[in-house]
């Protein structure tokens, strides 16, 4: 039996901060050489850091990402350690892996498949790597081999599937497994979704057992540049085996999973399999042997080294979205360094979600890191000595309450209730004379009066935009970052007053729907985060029905009179804009759900939903960055392309509306 220790480690790197990715990369080696690991598979690009964009194609980000590499290799002696960084070959930039064995650098495994869809743009900057090429670049006066490489250490072959190509169907690690690999690094930097994970599961289970080999599945962690937000998990299996699995949205800077795996394990399955069928091809140069490198004995009781197991949190849609939004947050903040965040609460869901999410990200990070130890992660505020967690979130979170004549106590005593709940500081500012004077100032210029029968639109927009400046002005006092508070589903019709409820420097929810936040307040306050609990304030929210309280009282304005039932504008929102159907297409795929008892009802409802769709995406355009947590986004500048000037579906909606009409006629006439 041949035992090997292995090592997958997660990193919190931040794009071009050449110091601190360095640090955590050396954190994390260090960290495997003293629990006496041999192999050790870091993530994808983890050197200048995932999410460069265009900076990639700087000559200076390239030299600079040598520069570290080179200044690493004398902390992997002793060890078998694989980093991410770009390097160029023949005028072209490739997306690699380097391999350095015991100090010095072996070579470069090139990425074949790249990521190019969603919130990808891999092929913008980088060339897919030809397979089964080889070649050679020079760095420094010496030549190193690049390409479709197996690397040998010590009678151990690796190979590589880099992020995307586990995905594809044609993976690498097929003909890897031909080439007589014992073990496939897969560094990786794939981004949170929902249900994502049991995917990633998937892979690196059947890569194990399909490919006879030991998996090794390294991830990002953390909010990487702004959108995306990596969830860690890395991953060890054997044979089909998962023998580790580490812990996903933590929020210390890196996390180390290890296993021991027997190599001799996993050869014997490729001997019992009648179907493998090695490569015989003689390809010399795809072979690089480390040359004098041995691995030290080991005993299978050196596994009892890693405990660490388990992926954190319960594997719940409302559970992920809370620890994903609220590491993506926490990361954000951080990392701009902003010294809290500011939240207009409403005392309706969204605002109120928005404030909870910043409490509970504070919470969650307490609860793992202690408090000296968030503290220190948020060290350029300035803390008290005998700060408490309690102090710390009062410090950190500013809820204002910003009333009109059209706002009622009701929702004031909720926003109340929510902010004294959270233990957030609350303001209460009366912006009403703002308003009158906005008012009045264009009633003089046009030499009339503003009515609510003829300037509705107009009326409900002021109040919104008034309140911008006051929150702006305290976000400005306190260094902090303003929260805007929008959701999904008021983006894709434009529910939301641009320059007014749009304002923030981040959009925390706006990647999320409506239904599905009212039902995560209901778990709030009922059930809440494991190892948190519930937030019993937030019934006082939950009682109530969305309203905008923009126009008068005795208007009884909800959200969803303006609009449609949010549960049938989700749904529509899907078919239209996910599933890419027409106005009829969408009309008759929920005809059976919404529409048997009242198609003239469901036929407005789409009708009113495209229009909205095609009139609003100037907004969207706007909207400050959201983050990415379901593959329905509709962020225009990761996911969801559209054009802000368009012929609305004029013709379409058209069709559909004379189908209704000869559905009711017909209905009419039997």
């Amino acid at each position: 039996m041949k035992y090997i220790h292995i090592g997958a480690a997660v990193l919190n790197q931040t794009p071009l901060d050449w110091s601190q990715n360095q640090r955590n990369i050396e954190r994390a080696i260090d960290a495997a050489r003293s629990r006496g690991v041999s192999f050790l598979c870091l993530p994808e690009l983890c050197i200048p850091g995932y999410g460069c964009d265009d900076a990639y194609q700087s000559t200076g980000v390239q030299e600079t990402s040598l520069d570290v590499l080179f200044e690493l290799a004398p902390s992997t002696r002793g060890m078998v350690v694989s980093l991410g960084l770009p390097v160029v070959y023949r005028k072209a930039l490739f997306n690699c892996a380097a391999m350095l064995v015991d100090g010095e650098l072996i070579g470069f495994a090139a990425k074949r498949f790249l990521a190019g869809d969603g919130l990808y743009y891999e092929p913008r900057w980088f060339k897919p790597w030809p397979e089964r090429h080889c070649g050679t670049v020079s760095i420094r006066g010496k030549s190193y081999p690049i390409g479709d490489l197996v690397f040998v250490c010590d009678g151990v072959s690796i190979g590589f599937e880099i992020c995307e190509e586990a995905w594809v169907a044609d993976r690498p690690g097929s003909s890897l497994a031909a080439r007589g690999v014992d073990v496939v690094f897969n560094p990786s930097a794939s981004h949170f979704a929902f249900g994502k994970q049991e995917i990633r599961r998937r892979f690196v289970l059947e890569g194990s057992r399909a490919f006879g080999v030991s998996y090794v599945f390294s991830n990002i962690l953390g909010n990487s540049s702004g959108r995306m937000i990596f969830d860690g998990g890395a991953m060890i299996a054997n044979d089909g085996r998962l023998l580790r699995e580490g812990p996903r949205f933590s929020f210390r800077s890196w996390h180390l999973t290890t296993a021991v795996v027997d190599i001799d394990e996993s050869r014997l399955r490729q001997i019992r399999t009648g179907s493998f069928t090695p490569d015989f091809t003689p390809r010399p140069e795809e072979r690089i042997e480390a040359a004098g490198f041995e691995l030290p004995e080991l005993s299978p009781s050196a596994e009892a080294l890693d405990q660490e197991t388990g992926a954190a949190g319960r594997e719940l849609k409302t559970e992920e979205f809370t620890r994903a939004t609220c590491l993506g947050l926490f990361d954000y903040m951080r990392k701009s360094r902003s010294r809290g965040c500011v939240v207009s609460l409403s005392g309706g869901a969204d605002s109120t979600a928005t404030a909870c999410l910043v409490a509970l990200c504070l919470r969650l990070a307490a609860q793992e890191l202690g408090l000296e130890g968030l503290k220190k992660r948020l060290s350029y505020v300035d803390w008290a000595p005998e700060s408490t967690l309690e102090d710390m979130i009062r410090q950190l979170l500013v809820c204002v309450y910003q009333s009109t004549r059209n706002s009622s106590e009701t929702t004031w005593n909720a926003a109340r209730v929510v902010a004294e709940g959270l233990g957030a500081e609350l303001y209460r500012l009366d912006v009403d004379a703002l308003v009158c004077g906005y008012t009045q100032l264009i009633e003089d210029a046009i030499g009339r009066k503003l009515r609510w029968e003829t300037d509705d639109l107009t009326l409900q927009n002021i109040q919104a935009r008034s309140r911008a400046p006051s929150v702006w002005m305290l976000a400005n006092l306190r260094g902090a970052l303003l929260l805007s508070t929008s959701n999904r589903s008021e983006a894709a019709v434009g529910y939301a007053t641009m320059d007014g409820d749009t304002a923030g420097g981040l959009s925390p929810i706006a990647g999320i729907d409506k239904n599905f936040l009212r039902r995560w307040l209901t778990w709030l306050e009922k059930t809440g985060p494991e190892g948190i609990g519930p937030v019993p304030a937030v019934a006082a929210v939950n009682r109530l029905e969305p309203t905008a309280e923009l126009r008068p009282a005795g208007a009884h304005q909800t959200d969803e009179d303006d609009l449609m039932p949010y549960e049938v504008l989700d749904a529509i929102e899907r078919a239209a804009i996910g599933d890419k159907k027409t106005p009829f297409e969408v009309f008759r795929s929920l005809k059976p759900f919404y529409g048997e008892e009242d198609p003239r009802r469901l036929q407005e409802w789409v009708d009113r939903f495209f229009r909205l769709w095609c009139r609003n995406q100037w907004k969207r355009e706007r909207y400050a960055p959201s983050f990415h947590v379901d593959d329905e986004n509709l962020d225009p500048k990761t996911w969801c392309r559209f054009p802000i000037l368009s012929g609305g579906y004029e013709r379409e909606l058209g069709e559909l509306k004379a189908h209704v009409d000869r559905l009711m006629a017909d209905s009419a006439s039997t």
